[in-house]
């Protein structure tokens, strides 16, 4: 059963059937996704819930589908560790990291969104699927197009990591390159979708697959016991899923399923682009494009879509913006990996090394629960890491050799009697 109600506009509130719309017709306002939330309240419970698959779809009430999943059945519920040797290195007392660099099926938090949006492309009857992306959006829907027979054509700037593109491209799809930033790939997007009427899952069908993203953060409040952080960090490219992580938790609470909503939200940017984190500073509803620069690629969007909202997010629940450079990023996810064995990509980087600055900074307290947002895998972004770890030591296989590789590291160990 479906709970799907219709499309709203974001700005002046008029509403719209449930079609493949994105901008209001009157004030040419964004459109999110709306739901009966009444007789949701009366059948999602604890109970309900748990008695689901660990997976994203457990929330399904709460999701822009009016049948099941066609793609993506398998995405979702990933972990939430507790790190401890990350809280020592940073003097918190209670640290927790939401690992979607293990989700499936590529690796990204991108696997949410993505199989919502096919699933609802397919149900609005289209068979070409595409997107315009920064690396891992590409990489899913490529991936899910193939896993549901669905034609893909994705557009990228041309300079992405080249490990994000062979990500892509294996899977079949239709991979173009574009000479510019991601926001002239968008641009360029936008109008290919209003000639072709394709199914751009972050276009015309962006409201529904936005959506997607909230599941990260009922996730969150579940493996928490049912309560929500005191500080969450979430890294901004595009500013939807720090918007849709606060809907998650605002719906789970006007639901009655997680009390005494008190979260702050931060966003997480690099210094080479950020503009929201910029425009939180400057305490300003204006948002200011700017050219990116810095090796954080997934999270290179120059004029984010939903920069405005998400920093409205951050001011109403009383929490900050920040940026890193780029030698902070890798210095911090070389500090996640060192502690606690998670090898996220550079947008890892910025979330860690930015919450480092705000916690440092005292905007955090050392005392209250912190969750971390990764968002993707490492093994996406290596290139970011040549030349900026130790090198490997070759000898030959001779136990003297080894024996002074040691005594020249200056460690010294027991030997076996």
């Amino acid at each position: 059963m479906s709970y799907l109600k219709g499309l709203k506009c974001r700005e002046c509130g008029k509403e719209y059937p449930k079609e493949p719309l994105h901008v209001c017709e009157l004030c040419f306002g964004p459109l999110e996704v709306i739901y009966e939330y009444d007789r949701i309240r009366e059948v999602l419970t604890h109970g309900t819930i748990d008695k689901r698959p660990p997976t994203m779809w457990r929330y399904k009430e709460l999701l822009p589908l009016e049948n099941a999943p066609s793609v993506g059945s398998e995405v979702g519920f990933t972990p939430l560790v507790r790190a401890r040797n990350l809280e020592k290195a940073l003097g918190v007392s209670e640290l927790y990291i939401k690992n979607d660099a293990v989700n499936f099926p590529t690796l990204s938090f991108k696997d949410r969104v993505v199989s919502v949006a096919i699933s609802r492309a397919r149900e609005m009857g289209f068979d070409i699927v595409a997107c315009a992306s920064t690396g891992n959006l590409a990489n899913s829907v490529a991936a899910n197009a193939a896993a549901c027979g669905m034609e893909s054509y994705v557009f990228i700037p041309y300079d992405l990591e080249k490990t994000k593109i062979l990500g892509t491209l294996v899977y079949g799809a239709n991979v173009v390159s574009i000479k510019g930033t991601y926001d002239e790939v968008n641009r360029l997007c936008s109008e290919i979708a209003g000639k072709y009427g394709w199914a751009f899952v972050n276009i015309n069908i962006r409201p529904y697959y936005a959506e997607g993203s909230k599941t990260f953060g009922y996730e969150i409040a579940e493996q928490l016991g049912w309560r929500f952080p005191k500080h969450i960090v979430v890294p901004m490219a595009g500013g939807s899923l720090i918007t849709k992580i606060s809907k998650a938790f605002k719906e789970l609470n006007n639901l009655g399923l997680v009390k005494n909503l008190d979260t702050r939200v931060y966003g997480a940017q690099a210094s080479g682009c950020s503009p929201i984190v910029n425009a939180v500073k400057e305490n300003t509803e204006l948002i200011r494009p700017v050219r990116p620069n810095t090796i954080a690629k997934s999270l290179a969007i120059g004029n984010p879509a939903d920069g405005y909202y998400s920093a409205k997010v951050i001011k109403e629940s009383g929490g900050w913006a920040e940026s890193v450079t780029d030698e902070e990023i890798i210095a911090a996810m070389k500090l996640l990996a060192e502690t606690e064995g998670i090898f996220a990509e550079t947008a890892g980087g910025v979330t860690l090394g930015v919450t480092k600055k705000l916690i440092d900074q005292k905007r955090i307290p050392r005392n209250e629960s912190i969750v971390i947002s990764i968002t993707g895998n490492g093994l996406k972004t290596q290139e970011a890491l040549y030349g900026k770890l130790n090198e490997t030591r070759v000898i030959n296989a001779k136990l003297s050799e080894f024996d002074d590789l040691i005594k020249s590291a200056g460690k010294e160990y027991a030997l076996k009697a």
